[in-house]
C-alpha cells in the first residue's frame, strides 16, 4: 500500500489547485486545519462538510486524512467549546487529519465543482465566469445544442424536486450558461449583465425571483451541497491516480 506523509500531501494539494493564488481572498483556512500525530497517511476519505457526521463515518472506514470543501476554521479564532470543541476532540482521539479547500476547489479548471458542473453539461472550453475580489470563481459557456431546463437537470444527475428553486423565466432554448457553486445566488446579476440564458447556482434567494423574472433569464438552486460534491468527488479521484492513496468519497447530502 502506498504511503505519503502528511507535509507532502499539503504541497501536493498546493501545487495541484493553485492554493496560494487565493490566500488573499479566501477567508477560509486552506490546507492542514487539524493536524494527526502519526504522520505517514495510506487512506483519506473526500467529503463536502466538515461534522461530526462525516468524522464518525470516516473514522469507522479507519481513515488518516479527512480532505472537506468546508472545513472549520474559516479566518477567525473559533473558541474550542461546544460542537466545535466535540468536533476537534474527535479528530484527535482517532488521530485523524483535516484538509480543507474551499474556494480553490470551486475555481479549478479540471477538478473544481464549476468546471465539472460545465463538463457535465458538455459545455466545450467553458470560460471563467463569476468574478469575486479580482478573481473568477466559476464558468461560462455555449452548448453545442439548444437544450431545455429539464435535460439540464439530468445532466447534471439532479432531480428539480430536491433543487432549492427553478425559475424558467428565460428562453425555453438554453444555449449559454454560467455557473457559480455555492451561495452565489445574488451573481445573477453577472448572469444577466453577459446576456446567458441560464444561470446555476447552489442556493437560491427571495430577491432573485424577480430579478430572474423580470430580466427573462433561467435560473436552477440546485442546492449548495449538490453543487459541491463535484469538486471532492473529482479529488478523490485525482489523488488516488497521482499518489497510488487508497481514496474514498463519502455522501452526506444535507438536501440544502
Amino acid at each position: 500500500m502506498q504511503t505519503m506523509r502528511l507535509n507532502e500531501f499539503h504541497h501536493y494539494c498546493k501545487d495541484l489547485l493553485f492554493m496560494d493564488d487565493f490566500a488573499a481572498i479566501d477567508p477560509s483556512q486552506n490546507g492542514i486545519q487539524v493536524e494527526r500525530q502519526e504522520q505517514e497517511l495510506k487512506k483519506l476519505v473526500f467529503a463536502v462538510d466538515a461534522s461530526l457526521q462525516t468524522f464518525r463515518q470516516a473514522a469507522e472506514m479507519g481513515a488518516d486524512l479527512i480532505f472537506v470543501h468546508h472545513g472549520i476554521f474559516w479566518g477567525h479564532e473559533s473558541v474550542l467549546t461546544g460542537a466545535h470543541y466535540q468536533r476537534i476532540r474527535f479528530l484527535l482521539e482517532h488521530d485523524m487529519a483535516l484538509y480543507a479547500v474551499h474556494l480553490p476547489l470551486d475555481a479549478h479548471a479540471e477538478l473544481g465543482n464549476n468546471s465539472r458542473m460545465a463538463a457535465a453539461l458538455g459545455i466545450p472550453a467553458p470560460e471563467p465566469f463569476g468574478w469575486y475580489k479580482g478573481r473568477s470563481i466559476g464558468f461560462k459557456g455555449t452548448l453545442p445544442d439548444s437544450v431545455d431546463v429539464d435535460e439540464v437537470l439530468r445532466r447534471l444527475g439532479i432531480d428539480s424536486e430536491d433543487c432549492n428553486a427553478v425559475l424558467p423565466f428565460g428562453a425555453p432554448d438554453i444555449r449559454s450558461v454560467g455557473i457559480i457553486s455555492g451561495g452565489s445566488s445574488r451573481d445573477i446579476r453577472q448572469a444577466i449583465d453577459e446576456n446567458l440564458d441560464l444561470f446555476i447556482s447552489g442556493e437560491g434567494d427571495h430577491t432573485i425571483y424577480h430579478e430572474a423574472q423580470e430580466n427573462r433569464i433561467n435560473m436552477l438552486a440546485v442546492g449548495h451541497y449538490a453543487s459541491e460534491t463535484w469538486g471532492v468527488s473529482a479529488m478523490a479521484e485525482q489523488v488516488a491516480r497521482d499518489t497510488g492513496l487508497e481514496t474514498h468519497f463519502i455522501d452526506i447530502p444535507t438536501g440544502l
